[in-house]
């Protein structure tokens, strides 16, 4: 493969990861359903599964009110023949009444995305977030709300703050996400290599 093959690779890859967020976060449904491939697979703190199913929740939450953002920063991109795998800086944000307070949680971390080119065109597989760090902030300067010491202690650092409103919302949260250290991190880059190499 040359460098000029690599680097449009590359920049296609790039431009699903930044297609997924602006149209995932508009409502966009009909493009977004092609950033992915058939059997592609979104792993999220509230929701496991078929690309497919994670739209149709994700429509579901939308049409009740329910707001999570997305915001990209850089990427590092790697391709071995028809495999990539893409890890992007990102940050989550979501707007929610946090007993009585509205607040915008936000967590930082990366996407760690599996991408496979087929029939000329490159597709999501799998995308696994990585949460690194969150916060949770009121909006208007007011008093931060109490927080239940039970339920937040149930989650990781990296995530606590964001799980803590999405189970106040409804949401079944996993406890066990990868984030900036740990044997689940460690897991998913090996699981990164043995794509690049093909298995």
């Amino acid at each position: 493969m040359s460098d000029s093959d690599t680097f449009s690779d590359r920049a296609a890859i790039r431009e699903l990861v930044e297609n997924w967020a602006l149209w995932r976060d508009a409502g966009d449904w009909e493009r977004f359903a092609t950033v992915w491939h058939s059997d592609g697979q979104m792993m999220a703190t509230w929701w496991q599964g078929p690309y497919t199913e994670f739209i149709r929740v994700s429509q579901e939450g939308f049409a009740r009110g329910v707001r999570i953002l997305h915001f990209l920063g850089g990427s590092s991109i790697d391709v071995s023949g028809a495999r990539g795998v893409a890890q992007t800086k990102m940050t989550i944000t979501q707007r929610v009444d946090v007993h009585g307070v509205l607040c915008d949680v936000v967590c930082t971390g990366r996407f760690y995305d599996f991408f496979e080119r087929r029939d000329s065109r490159w597709g999501l597989v799998l995308r696994q977030p990585i949460y690194e760090i969150d916060r949770l902030t009121p909006v208007s300067g007011e008093v931060a709300p109490r927080l239940d010491p039970t339920v937040l202690n149930r989650f990781p650092d990296g995530y606590r703050h964001l799980a803590y409103v999405q189970t106040l919302v409804g949401y079944e949260v996993k406890r066990d996400m990868p984030g900036l250290a740990g044997p689940q991190v460690e897991e998913l880059y090996g699981r990164g290599r043995d794509w690049l190499a093909g298995n």
